[in-house]
């Protein structure tokens, strides 16, 4: 089960000029979105001490994505993507900035988080499906799926680079001026947005939708996507996993570092953030380089979804600080490989004309859905222990991949493509 694409040389959309700019700047932006988390996760740890807070923080983090990634799939098919995504950068800034003033006014309180957290969740929603659809301007079809691979990587070597940065910002400027300064990280992309040829709807004569997008437009994407099983699987496959575990575990991860003897410079912490990340980055090597992936792959991707609920259910239950971050690193493997493979498929089989509508629904289901992690994660680890609920969580996400690994394999032996 292949796409029938040649393989591609290694790295192969890093060979465009457009897309290397393109790349480096957005991966800027990311650094930016995840240099946020890292300051603000442990600031309010530090204040507040509350698994429950974790969990709702992921919960308001994440529910926009949950109700307006189809919306903004569609926006992204009808108007300017490079507008789109300033919108986003612009709102990213007001969080940062928001972030910043409160920690050093020492005027943070419970509410203020909340409302700060869904602010970076409308960033993120208003500018995913747009990012995606950009890349299809500016790279050949043979060259599409490393544009994409390499895509859904930066946002993981964002968060290897995030902490690193991030903790530095903290050690030199402190909280308050750390969040205050990386404000200024996100301005390159925006201003590279600005001068950008590229709109998104360029690429091999796709016409831009014209017409509103109602009730009738929603129905139309669920029958497109519900007809071809290939799809379909990896939205099931990606709600899953976001779902049941999502990210919920990075704003419960001080209290993993504390579990497993976190000092008070936070250094443990941040490299148990950053090693998901680094395993991430392995991948994305391996991946490049291997012509046996280069390919994607319905089953394969189902695989590596499993074998990440497995090495997530156990990171929790070591008490081997080493151990964790060996097993958080394979992880970001298997994480990265399962991601990867997934918007790769869902991109390239989507009709041109509702590309950005279906990878909309896709956003719904991979990122959307972390609002449930904070359910199963963060608030269920109130009741059992956060270290028990990630363990029930993550191998319940391998149950799940069994079962549509066991379907994949069938449709395999039927000879359907991509299985």
């Amino acid at each position: 089960m292949s796409t029938g694409l040649a393989a591609p040389r290694r790295f192969a959309a890093l060979h465009v000029p457009a897309y290397r700019r393109y790349f480096t700047f957005s991966l800027m932006s990311m650094m930016a979105d995840n240099i946020e988390h890292d300051i603000s996760y442990w600031v309010m740890f530090q204040a507040f001490h509350s698994a429950a807070l974790g969990g709702f923080a992921v919960i308001s983090h994440w529910v926009p994505f949950l109700f307006f990634s189809l919306y903004t799939g569609a926006l992204a098919d009808r108007h300017d993507c490079r507008r789109l995504i300033q919108i986003s950068q612009s709102l990213f800034m007001l969080a940062s900035l928001a972030w910043g003033v409160l920690f050093l006014l020492g005027h943070l309180q419970m509410w203020h988080a909340v409302v700060l957290l869904v602010i970076h969740g409308m960033a993120g929603v208003v500018g995913a499906p747009a990012v995606q659809l950009m890349i299809h301007d500016m790279v050949p079809p043979a060259e599409l799926p490393s544009a994409i691979r390499l895509n859904a990587s930066a946002r993981y070597l964002s968060i290897l680079l995030g902490p690193a940065v991030g903790g530095g910002l903290m050690l030199l400027l402190g909280p308050a001026w750390g969040l205050l300064t990386n404000v200024l990280i996100y301005v390159p992309f925006t201003i590279l947005l600005a001068r950008f040829p590229y709109t998104g709807h360029a690429a091999r004569g796709r016409e831009r939708a014209s017409q509103p997008f109602g009730l009738a437009d929603a129905w139309n994407v669920f029958t497109t996507v519900r007809a071809d099983s290939r799809i379909m699987t990896m939205i099931m496959i990606a709600g899953a996993t976001s779902f049941l575990v999502g990210n919920a575990f990075q704003a419960q991860m001080p209290e993993y570092a504390n579990l497993l003897g976190a000092d008070e410079t936070g250094t443990r912490y941040t490299v148990l953030l950053a090693a998901d990340a680094a395993g991430a980055v392995i991948g994305v090597l391996l991946l490049e380089t291997a012509n046996a992936f280069s390919s994607p792959s319905v089953s394969v991707a189902i695989a590596a979804a499993g074998l990440w609920g497995v090495t997530m259910g156990l990171f929790p239950l070591t008490h081997n600080y080493l151990t964790a971050v060996a097993l958080l690193v394979l992880a970001g493997v298997f994480n990265i490989a399962f991601q990867s493979m997934s918007q790769t498929l869902v991109q390239l089989l989507a009709p041109s004309q509702i590309r950005g509508r279906v990878v909309g629904l896709f956003t719904t289901a991979m990122m959307g859905l972390r609002a449930g992690s904070g359910f199963t994660v963060g608030l269920l680890g109130t009741i059992i222990g956060v270290r028990y609920s990630l363990t029930v969580s993550s191998f319940a996400v391998v149950a799940v991949s069994f079962g549509l690994l066991f379907g994949a394999l069938r449709q395999a032996r039927q000879a359907v493509p991509f299985a």
